[in-house]
């Protein structure tokens, strides 16, 4: 195994215990628009401007087994509405248990089955269903099937896209280009903050038990 190898082995190791330890598993966000970080949603009056999102190929699961990719940002609807596609391959986990403070999420899903634990109550989603989390209720979803998974998430009340653009874009990649972990203390830090700034409570403790009662790729 050559040096190159090597590196990019300890990359993806330390990528892999970063999103399972921080808000959420992704390893790959793209972005059809370069983000407008605003930690505070600002509704006001401002009139809104007509947009067109042409379509695009389905969106693949990244090399850790889940893939993120922002369709309407909410600069483009003034604070109101974002949304967000995921894919997720078969036998993945995805994040923490966790839950929001703010945000209001319905899931709508594209292709295959997404099995969603909302307060302790497990459903399983399929092509064309929907599913609706409120605020303040803990909940988290996977693949359990052995195909693959797509789903849009809507998000209600809080520019949700952009704690993921900080989070992926910004600690993470920090994280690596460094060789840090989650538990760095400037890591570990600046993961809370974003967490506190969003009203993100995670539940890390909870998820490992998901994974290996299903019988996940965490």
């Amino acid at each position: 195994m050559n040096e190159n190898q090597n590196a990019s082995n300890r990359r993806n190791a330390i990528q892999k215990m970063a999103l399972s330890t921080a808000a959420l598993s992704f390893f790959s966000f793209k972005s059809f628009n370069e983000p407008e970080v605003t930690d505070k949603p600002k509704n006001g009056d401002a009139k809104l401007s007509p947009f067109y999102l042409p379509p695009a190929e389905p969106l693949q699961p990244g090399p850790g087994g889940l893939n993120i990719r922002t369709w309407v940002r909410s600069s483009q609807t003034n604070m109101q509405f974002s949304n967000v596609e995921t894919a997720v391959a078969p036998k993945h986990m995805g994040p923490a248990p966790h839950l929001h403070e703010s945000l209001d999420e319905i899931m709508l899903v594209l292709e295959g089955t997404a099995t969603v634990i909302l307060d302790g109550k497990i459903d399983e989603i399929q092509t064309g269903g929907w599913h609706m989390r409120p605020r303040g209720l803990e909940h988290t979803f996977w693949n359990a099937s052995d195909k693959p998974l797509r789903f849009m998430d809507m998000y209600f009340n809080q520019n949700f896209e952009d704690y993921l653009e900080e989070l992926f874009h910004s600690i993470i990649p920090d994280m690596v280009k460094n060789n840090l972990t989650p538990m760095d203390p400037g890591i570990h830090k600046r993961m809370a903050d974003l967490d506190k700034r969003f009203g993100v409570t995670m539940f890390p403790e909870k998820r490992q038990a998901i994974v290996d009662k299903y019988g996940l790729i965490g």
